[in-house]
């Protein structure tokens, strides 16, 4: 039997208001940064199918880009898109984009995302996480209707650089967003079933070796969402902003799963008998990795929208102004390869963040 999004999240998957994003998409033209990876394929497959003007694929990977491009030609999309090669670290590949395309509305979900990948390669993740959101966020405000920004619930209180660069990352955003006529918009995702790099796959890899499932410990707990919930929650999100501010969105997932149930689920679902058949190892925290994530700072304050499901942060932002000269010397230290000096940066930049 195979593991299905309602058994493991013990709870019916989210379905949002398909209106809102009809709205949104129809007869517009719409940019996916990152478009080749889950959550951007996910997006260019439900953007497709609401009648844009035109879609704008942009992806760092060729292989990815190319085998988004066969699917939606294999598949017979009435859609008109474009393929664009390009990674959004490179500002004058992005400008001939948005001057070429125009894009009206840009979901931004390119991003360097593995935790301990990203601990061993802090300026990297800085470059991607920080410095490209910067570069489209920059150019989204001055041509484009609406933008949304990818996060993740790592990005509160952080404990490694990954979530450290999305902090960053949504700080710029609400920063460029002020005075703004873009309508802004940050999602935060928990764990997103079926991702590259998530655990769901692992465990069943696993599983189908015979063996251990590698839990890092007992009482781990994550948030779980589907990769439709995750793209529906981006969508909408564009539809919920007012010009000039930059909320956060969070979509209800529930109560978080421990992992360690979760592997026991996936082991039973296979037929087997956890710790009989199949064993479980106990592997401890890697660098950066906490117990329990959180979705929200103490300090924001949080409300319903008017989607039913999706909760709405706001918090006091600070300046563009004031984040210019720390953001500089960070994008500067990464440049240079420097990573001590890049780990100093964005400890000064957030202030939660901390490695030791």
């Amino acid at each position: 039997m195979n593991a299905t999004p309602t058994s493991i999240l013990s709870r019916k998957p989210r379905t949002l208001d398909p209106a809102r994003t009809r709205d949104l998409i129809r007869g517009k033209r719409v940019l996916v940064t990152g478009a080749g990876g889950t959550i951007g394929g996910e997006l260019t497959r439900r953007a497709a199918a609401q009648g844009p003007e035109r879609l704008i694929l942009l992806d760092a990977s060729e292989f990815n880009l190319y085998g988004l491009d066969q699917h939606l030609a294999e598949t017979g999309s009435n859609t008109s898109w474009t393929v664009a090669l390009g990674d959004v670290r490179d500002r004058a590949r992005l400008e001939q984009v948005f001057e070429q395309h125009r894009p009206e509305i840009v979901l931004h979900a390119a991003a360097l995302k593995h935790v301990p990948l990203m601990e061993t390669h802090p300026c990297e993740a800085v470059l991607t996480n920080v410095g490209g959101v910067v570069h489209v966020m920059e150019l989204a405000r001055e041509a484009s209707e609406a933008f949304v920004f990818v996060s993740t619930d790592k990005a509160v209180n952080p404990t490694n650089v990954m979530g450290a660069t999305k902090r960053v990352g949504e700080r710029v955003v609400q920063a460029l967003a002020a005075d703004s006529l873009t309508r802004a918009a940050i999602v935060r995702f928990g764990n997103v079933l079926g991702s590259t790099g998530s655990v769901v796959p692992l465990f069943e890899r696993q599983i189908a070796r015979g063996g251990p499932v590698t839990v890092t410990h007992r009482d781990m707990t994550r948030w779980f969402m589907t990769v439709g919930e995750a793209a529906e929650l981006v969508l909408q999100a564009a539809t919920l902003p007012d010009a000039g501010k930059a909320d956060v969105f969070v979509l209800d997932m529930g109560e978080a799963v421990r992992i360690d149930d979760l592997a026991r689920q996936l082991i039973r679902l296979a037929g087997l008998e956890p710790d009989l058949d199949i064993k479980i190892q106990y592997t401890d925290l890697r660098p950066g990795e906490k117990l329990t994530e959180e979705i929200f700072y103490a300090e924001e304050d949080v409300s319903p929208t008017r989607i039913d499901g999706v909760m709405a942060a706001r918090a006091e932002t600070a300046s563009l102004e004031s984040l210019k000269p720390d953001l500089d010397a960070l994008l500067a230290a990464a440049a240079a390869r420097d990573e001590a000096e890049t780990l100093a940066r964005l400890e000064a930049l957030e202030p939660e963040f901390s490695r030791r």
